[in-house]
Order: structure tokens, then C-alpha cells, then sequence
């Protein structure tokens, strides 16, 4: 096999490692700088390699690679401090090795070698396996209140929840090497497992029928909007029950994961609302257990971490069930009716508002959502652009039709061309949908300042 071949593998191999290791980035909150700089840097060789240009590769592997450490250590120091707090609330004051292990993180430096982090979690999982054996006779009879589970996994979950996501799956000059279970720099899924809703068949495929999904379209399209539900195929009794703190579920799509292609591809749909939209269900559960925790005990020490946490995810949940919602296999399309005519009033013509909507998702800073929302304090529609799901938020408004511009909702189909994701997007528009939410917006009229 000549160099160049060999330069090429190596670099698909980076390439495939780098995804992954910046989706994981992204669910944690993290800078995912490095990682994009190394991804675009394979992309502009777009094939050809150099020995230098490999070398210069290799540094920013090993870049990326040290940065995932530090911070796998950061959440280490953060996880052992939560359960600290978790254990002396319930008056547990046996020393389970937590001195040692925030002691050695606060004494080490920013760099971390890979057999330091697999001591250090070796550390963290004798501290996790020591709190579980303390606080499991004083969990008797509290099912109710926080779980003994949950206490001591603090540390956010990774997608996937294995220490494969973060690890290396080269083999770079020989750098590097070993068994998967000892690249330890995201630590392993503590998490009670999630149960699948009934909707799903056990192999995780979406039981929806085609055929019903086409009566429904065109029943819905039928309908006026006074007729039409205003939420996803939510009922008056449904609409009034509400979500317990910590009880939040991942909705089913309304259409199979294969169903938007060519445009938007199974494998994405099926990550992107599996393992992304599920991470962000589970992050606003424990933000939410953890701060009725808070009130519970009256200690807030912890409050302003768990306020972001529900920010983040919280946001990321709900966004991404109305996005689902706006999309459908037979989208597409213009609007109509009331909404049509209020986007030519707003912004002079729908040819005008896509321009508008696909330039403020194109440019959104880094990670985030293009929407366009009712305002009801100014009575029109506006669009808007928000980084990551929560940033440069505008309050008072209700999102009618929202579009994913994470990487994670394009960046396997269209690579780093966000510009053809936002194109192809259009042509699943599900406009009734949109419609529907405007019927109900519309109504929530402030007096206008």
C-alpha cells in the first residue's frame, strides 16, 4: 500500500474519531474549537496528504485528545463535589475517598496524561461504588425523593454512555494504544436507563403507518384553523396534565426515521432524536431533580450549575419537539391562509422571509437554531437566531417553526456544508403544522410597547 493511501485511511480514521468526539463536546457543553479545527483542516485537503500535512494532523489530534482529558478531569473534580454535597444532606460522614480524589485533581496541573486519567478514574469509580454501599440503607422507603443512583452520578451522561466516545479509534504511530475500556476521558453512563415509550418496537424503530400518517396529512390540511389542534396531536386533557419535576419523556417522531429522505437522512434522524434529544431529556430530569432536591433541603449552594442545566437542556428538549413537528414527509411547499398572508405583511413576501430565515440559520454563531417566532407584544412575526438552544434568547415569544443548525443535525449528510442542510430543509417544511401554531399564537396578544 503506498503513502498516500495510507495517509488517506489515516486521515478518514481521524475524521470518523473527530465527530464523535465533537457530538460528545456538544451534548457536554464544551468548547468543541479544537475539534472543528481539525475537521475543517482534513476537509480543506479534501484527499491529499503530504508527510507534513499528516505531521501537522497528528499535533492536532493530539491537541484535541489533551483537551478531552482536562476536561474529563474538570467534570471528575465537578461529579465529586455534587456528591459530596449528595452524601452530607443525608448526614453521611464516613470518608469514601472524596478528600482524595478533588485533592488530587486540585494539585495536579491542566495537563493530564492518559494513564493519569485512567488512575484518576479508577479513583472516581471506587468513590462511586463506596457511595452507592453508604447510602443504600438510608434509601429505604424514599423512592420518592431523589434516588441513591442519581446522587452519586451527577457527572452528565454521554451519548452512548460508554468511554469509546471519546477515546482514540486510530492508531497513530503506535501513540496512544489500548483497549478502549482504559481511554477514560468521558467516564462511563451512570444513569438509570431510560424505558422506551410504548410507541417504539424493540428494535427502537418507530411504529408509525405510512398510509395513516398520509390520511392525517390530508385530513389536517383540510381542516380550518379553528378546527385544527393547536399542539402536536395533543388533546384538552392532555394539555392540562402536567410534567413532574424530573419526569420529562422523550417524544416518538410522527414519521418513521427513513421518512425524510433523501433530504434529511435515517441515519441522522435516528441519532439525532435517540441519543442527542434523549440526552437533552435526561439532563433536564436530573437539573429538575436535583433543584426540587435543593428545595427540599434548603441548600442552594449548588443552584446556579443546575439553573444552567435546565436552561440548556430544557431548551434543547423543547425545541427539538416542535422541530420535529414542523417537518414532514410530504412537506414542502408555501404557506397559506392566515399565516401567508401575515409573513407578506411582516416581511413583504415569502420569497423575502426564506431568504431571511435561511441567511439567519446560515450564520448563526457556531451551534444553534434559526426561528421564527410570534411576538406578541409587537403583534407580527419576527425571526430569530439563538446559539446553542438557550443564547441571545428574545423573551415574550412563541416559536412557530425552528431549524436545527447543530452539526449534529446535518454534518454526516452534508458534511460542513450547512448551506445545502438549510436548502434541502425547505423541502420538508411541514407548513400545516407551522399553521396551526400561528392559530394558537395569534391569540396571545399583549398590549404593544
Amino acid at each position: 500500500m503506498d503513502d498516500q493511501t495510507l495517509f488517506a485511511q489515516y486521515a478518514a480514521e481521524v475524521n470518523e474519531w473527530g465527530e464523535q468526539v465533537k457530538q460528545v463536546l456538544e451534548l457536554r457543553g464544551a468548547s468543541i474549537d479544537g475539534a472543528s479545527t481539525l475537521l475543517q483542516f482534513i476537509a480543506e485537503h479534501d484527499g491529499k496528504w503530504t508527510e507534513e500535512a499528516v505531521r501537522e494532523l497528528t499535533c492536532l489530534v493530539d491537541d484535541v485528545y489533551a483537551a478531552a482529558l482536562r476536561h474529563y478531569a474538570i467534570e471528575a473534580a465537578e461529579w465529586g463535589k455534587q456528591v459530596e454535597h449528595a452524601l452530607s444532606m443525608r448526614g453521611a460522614a464516613e470518608d469514601i475517598g472524596l478528600s482524595s480524589l478533588l485533592a488530587r485533581i486540585e494539585e495536579h496541573g491542566d495537563e493530564w496524561t492518559e494513564e493519569e486519567i485512567h488512575e484518576l478514574q479508577l479513583l472516581v469509580d471506587d468513590v462511586y461504588a463506596r457511595a452507592i454501599r453508604l447510602v443504600e440503607p438510608l434509601s429505604d422507603g424514599q423512592e420518592e425523593d431523589l434516588t441513591r443512583q442519581e446522587e452519586v452520578s451527577a457527572l452528565p451522561e454521554q451519548e452512548g454512555g460508554n468511554r469509546e466516545q471519546m477515546s482514540k479509534g486510530t492508531e497513530r504511530s503506535g501513540e496512544h494504544k489500548g483497549d478502549s475500556e482504559q481511554e477514560p476521558v468521558v467516564a462511563a453512563e451512570r444513569a438509570e436507563p431510560f424505558i422506551a415509550s410504548s410507541t417504539d418496537s424493540p428494535d427502537g424503530e418507530q411504529l408509525h403507518e405510512g398510509d395513516t400518517m398520509d390520511e392525517e396529512w390530508r385530513h389536517n390540511a383540510d381542516m380550518t384553523d379553528k378546527e385544527r389542534l393547536p399542539e402536536e396531536g395533543v388533546t384538552d386533557g392532555e394539555r392540562q396534565r402536567a410534567v413532574s419535576p424530573g419526569k420529562h419523556v422523550l417524544p416518538p417522531l410522527p414519521y418513521s426515521y427513513d421518512a425524510l429522505e433523501p433530504h434529511i437522512s435515517e441515519e441522522i434522524m435516528r441519532l439525532h432524536h435517540t441519543k442527542h434529544h434523549q440526552s437533552y431529556v435526561d439532563g433536564l430530569n436530573k437539573a429538575e431533580r436535583m433543584m426540587a432536591e435543593a428545595r427540599r433541603t434548603n441548600n442552594f449552594e449548588l443552584l446556579k450549575h443546575w439553573e444552567r442545566e435546565a436552561a440548556f437542556n430544557g431548551s434543547g428538549h423543547y425545541l427539538h419537539t416542535i422541530f420535529w413537528h414542523n417537518m414532514h414527509p410530504q412537506g414542502g411547499g408555501e404557506p397559506r391562509g392566515e399565516l401567508r398572508a401575515q409573513i407578506e405583511r411582516d416581511f413583504g413576501s415569502f420569497a423575502a422571509f426564506r431568504r431571511h430565515f435561511t441567511e439567519a440559520a446560515k450564520s448563526v454563531e457556531g451551534v444553534g437554531w434559526a426561528l421564527l417566532v410570534w411576538v406578541p407584544r409587537a403583534h407580527r412575526l419576527e425571526i430569530l437566531q439563538t446559539e446553542k438552544h438557550q443564547l441571545m434568547t428574545q423573551w415574550d415569544t412563541i416559536p412557530l417553526l425552528v431549524l436545527d443548525v447543530w452539526e449534529h443535525a446535518y454534518y454526516l449528510q452534508y458534511k460542513n456544508d450547512r448551506g445545502a442542510y438549510i436548502e434541502h430543509w425547505w423541502n420538508v417544511v411541514n407548513w400545516r403544522n407551522v399553521e396551526a401554531r400561528f392559530a394558537e399564537a395569534r391569540k396571545l396578544r399583549w398590549q404593544p410597547f
